[in-house]
Parts: C-alpha cells; structure tokens; sequence
C-alpha cells in the first residue's frame, strides 16, 4: 500500500478531471483508512489528518497547491476545492445525454468502436451520478438497428 501515494493523478488546474479525481482520491484514500479525514465533523486523529492532507496535496497541480498553501485540513481543502470544479457535472451530464441520445451503431465501422464510445458515454453519466442498467444499455443498443434489419 506504500506505492498508492507514488499512483500519477493530479487535479488539473482547469479542473477538467475534478470528477474522475475525486473518485480517485476517494478510494485511495479509503485503502490507506483515511477515507474518514475528508467527512464534516470527522474524529481522526491529527496524524491521520495530516497524512490525508499531504495525499491530498501530492496530487494536485503546482498552481493549486500554491492557491490552497495556507490550508491544514484535509475535510477544508476537500470542500474548498469542491466550491470551484463541482460545476463539472452540469457542464458534463448534458453533453453525456445528448451523446447518448444521439449515438447510432450504423453510425461505426465496427461493433468494437460503437461499444466503446457506448462506455465512455456510460462512465460519464455515472460519474454525474445517473444510473444506466443493463437493460438500458441493452434497449439502446437495439433501437439504434436501422429498421430495415429488423424482423415484423
């Protein structure tokens, strides 16, 4: 587990990658038990808190560790880097759904390619917090077959 700290993500300064960070840090933070450090009201102990503070900092740009130099919480550093990039899912979930409704498989040279961008599109949702199931993946994949193909 000493290596987790040596894994590359580092939150952008543009805060492109906010929410794929987020969920990064979470579950690395998880697995070395310091998932508690980044709640409101959290009871970890000071060397917990600064242990997830230097995590925190370690993977963040130059530009935003000096922006947030003067922080020594690891839950306010959380919170105040929320406050600018969490904006990302309204900027990202309306384009996933558009790409999603628009996404035909006669529109690929190849099943492999369609899936793909099916996946990518999926992840994005998910990252803003929809639900897609199998069945929806599965319905859109059938109603994107041009009508043609299909059997009466």
């Amino acid at each position: 587990m000493s290596k987790l700290s040596n894994l590359d993500f580092v939150l952008d300064i543009t805060g492109k990658n906010y929410l794929s960070w987020i969920l990064d840090a979470e579950v690395h933070l998880s697995a070395k038990t310091l998932g508690n450090t980044i709640v409101q009201n959290n009871k970890e102990s000071p060397e917990d808190r600064s242990k997830a503070l230097i995590f925190l900092r370690h993977h963040l740009d130059e530009a935003l560790k000096s922006q947030y130099l003067t922080v020594k919480d690891p839950y306010t550093l959380w919170t105040e880097l929320k406050d600018p990039f969490d904006h990302q899912k309204t900027v990202i979930l309306p384009r996933a759904r558009y790409e999603w409704m628009h996404l035909r498989l006669q529109d690929f040279k190849s099943v492999s390619a369609y899936n793909s961008t099916l996946f990518q599109i999926v992840s994005r949702l998910k990252l803003c917090g929809e639900t897609v199931t199998d069945a929806d993946l599965l319905e859109k994949t059938y109603s994107t077959f041009h009508a043609s193909t299909s059997i009466s």
